[in-house]
């Protein structure tokens, strides 16, 4: 083998496909698309550029290095660049390396601008703040105007709809030093970030993630347009009928409609949020205005919106592809969604799915009224079920039980808990018996003491990482039945039985502060704190070692007093209010948590590496779960949960679960 060079990469292309509503795959299918500009660097040097638009051919080394596994080919948002080249030259996935990956796992943010901007690059080494406006010019086709200058200019013009570089010659050399200085910036975060290297099984990772992205997920099209033609009936009369109801010009404009609920009802009404609304809804008696705050629900259902993006999406076979970000959250590394945003789908809680398919299929509006009454409903919950296998093949659907709440008992060491999953599993039902004192076995349908299976409930699903009463409140306590006056004591009773988990909060929590005073690394329960610098090329990190060996970064690290008065660990990241680059505190329990979702999500890469090489096909995951599709004749749900519950060599001790079912659509069983 010989010596491995590097070839840095960054094209511009052209497609009639809008790819924010469609997606990559579906734009780079189009056939109309092509590759406007090549630009490339050897080895991190000078960079060059190809003018394919203009008749300039790749080099034939270039083409060549594309195929050869001695060349590692390195891009910003690197799926894009291979598969957009595959399309006319070939270039395994294997060899490539993504910039904005490394970005995100080393704690940045994503975007190849912003990137360059909380790294701290000089300008010259920045992306051009004009890069938008000459890929709104050169990149997509132009809207249809009456003749123009330039259309008189070139009358022969066989691509009326597009920009060409012989329609605006300045531009387009602007647009070739852009394509040109993509690459320089691609090339100076890479060098700014080569002391912290992506870990070898996170890019083996990437790889399968790219592959699952490209094999994607069929869309029962005859669903999505039956359920658009629904909501455009249904969504026709309820403005109608609200039109009657009000006399408002536009019943939908929430100031129109504030205004006549007001008038109507006698008292301010603040405002039209989902939670105002229903509780408006339990508040009033009078039939025009609740009729009117119903109508507003109904109509209020954004995810019916789903099934347009579904249609945008969807390739020419019917399948939708790039559902999935990789390193989304890159604070965990968890994967988030791109497009139709399947990790916030609604929930099904309707029995008769497959009843109410068939009629949204046949457009039979008035049987649905009839038997689901809320059509908006109906057509929301059906979203899930609008993914469908390939034809002679099922889903397999299976997820790993209670998660998270096994990896932090595991890794707190907090025995009881331990011994619950072991077991029953019944982990609700468990800490309720341990806060109160009562039996296990009293606490089941139809005792009394069944009722504090929901403080048991609540309680699990709030104050693992440190939350009090207004966690308790924000997981719904007080809708379960539970007042404000008992939730101090819940939270006392759930710290005082797990102890080991309140001190995992506190020693997480000590050793972050103590490696930020002392710059010495400190271990806590199979994990490693420490303080890591490339002073070079400015970087400073706060490090925490995972099981799994990966790493979580907290760029530009400093203590600094919180809102609270105390030292805590601040950092550098986006700010999940503002979606901005800002200074974010931390403490114990937001540590406990991130390494807990972390690892979790390290437990579900294990599986998604397993079942690739047990030969299924992963279709899309959600959160902790994994939709496999399986022809139906190997579909073995009992193999795959096995393969997601073996144990992994980095977590010894760690009892995974993982329950399905075998299923002709996606559901939430």
């Amino acid at each position: 083998m010989g010596a491995v060079k590097h070839l840095s990469i960054d094209i511009e292309t052209f497609s009639s496909v809008d790819i924010t509503k469609a997606g990559l795959y579906k734009y780079v299918q189009s056939p109309d698309f092509e590759i406007l500009l090549f630009a490339y660097s050897w080895d991190f040097g000078d960079v060059q550029l190809v003018d394919l638009a203009q008749g300039e051919r790749l080099p034939q080394e270039v083409v060549f290095a594309l195929a050869d596994p001695n060349v590692i080919k390195h891009a910003y948002n690197a799926s894009f660049e291979w598969y957009c080249i595959n399309k006319f030259y070939y270039s395994p996935l294997p060899q490539w390396r993504c910039t904005m990956l490394h970005g995100l796992y080393c704690g940045y943010t994503a975007g190849l601008a912003a990137t360059a901007v909380a790294l701290g690059l000089p300008e010259d080494k920045r992306k051009m703040s004009i890069g938008s406006a000459l890929i709104r010019t050169f990149c997509v086709p132009k809207k249809a105007k009456p003749k123009t200058q330039t259309t008189a200019l070139f009358p022969q013009d066989p691509l009326p709809n597009r920009t060409m570089p012989h329609h605006e010659p300045e531009k387009w050399q602007l647009f070739r030093s852009y394509c040109k200085q993509d690459v320089v910036t691609e090339m100076e975060i890479e060098k700014r970030l080569s002391a912290f290297p992506i870990p070898e099984r996170e890019q083996h990772l990437w790889v399968i993630d790219q592959q699952i992205n490209a094999f994607g997920v069929a869309v029962d099209m005859s669903l999505v347009d039956g359920a658009l033609q629904c909501d455009e009936i249904i969504t026709a009369e309820l403005m109608g009928e609200a039109v009657r109801l009000s006399g408002l010009d536009n019943p939908k404009s929430v100031k129109q409609l504030t205004k006549w609920l007001t008038m109507e009802l006698g008292e301010e009404v603040a405002n039209l949020k989902k939670e105002t609304v229903k509780s408006m809804l339990n508040n009033t008696d009078d039939g025009a205005a609740k009729r009117m705050l119903e109508i507003r629900q109904e109509l209020s259902k954004t995810s019916t919106k789903k099934y347009v993006v579904m249609k945008e999406a969807a390739c020419e076979d019917g399948r939708i592809r790039g559902l999935l970000q990789f390193y989304g959250a890159n604070r965990t590394g968890r994967w988030s969604s791109r497009m139709v945003q399947v990790q916030n789908l609604p929930r099904n809680y309707m029995k008769t799915l497959t009843h109410a398919r068939d009629c949204v299929k046949a457009g039979k509006v008035d049987a649905l009224k009839l038997i689901y009454g809320n059509i908006p409903d109906t057509l929301s919950q059906l979203i899930r079920t609008a993914f469908v296998p390939a034809p002679g093949h099922v889903f397999l659907v299976a997820d790993f039980a209670a998660i998270e709440a096994r990896i932090i008992a595991w890794l707190a060491g907090e025995q009881w808990r331990l011994e619950v999953f072991a077991t029953h599993g019944k982990i609700y039902e468990a800490s309720a018996s341990q806060m109160f004192g009562v039996a296990i076995e009293l606490i089941t349908k139809g005792n009394p003491e069944y009722e504090l299976r929901q403080k048991g409930k609540v309680a699990e699903l709030a104050l693992g990482y440190q939350g009090g009463p207004v966690a308790l409140i924000s997981m719904g306590a007080l809708t379960m039945g539970l007042t404000e006056e008992e939730l101090p004591d819940i939270v006392k009773r759930w710290r005082a039985t797990n102890r080991r988990i309140v001190d995992l909060w506190f020693s997480l929590e000590n050793a972050a502060l103590e490696v930020m005073r002392t710059g010495q690394p400190v271990g806590v329960k199979g994990m490693l704190l420490a303080r890591e610098g490339d002073y070079q090329n400015g970087q400073d990190f706060f490090t925490i070692t995972l099981p799994s060996r990966r790493k979580l970064f907290y760029t530009r690290p400093f203590l600094h007093e919180n809102d609270f008065g105390k030292e805590a660990l601040h950092y550098h990241g986006i700010n999940q209010k503002t979606k901005k680059w800002d200074r974010i505190s931390t403490y114990g329990g937001k540590l406990v948590e991130n390494v807990v979702q972390a690892i979790a999500r390290d437990c579900l890469a294990e599986s998604l590496i397993r079942l690739h090489y047990a030969g299924y096909k992963t279709a899309m995951h959600i959160h902790d779960e994994v939709v496999l599709d399986v022809p139906a004749e190997r579909a073995n749900l009992d193999e795959v949960c096995g393969i997601m519950g073996q144990p992994i060599e980095w977590a010894p001790g760690l009892v995974l679960k993982a329950d399905g079912f075998e299923t002709s659509f996606y559901k939430k069983d």
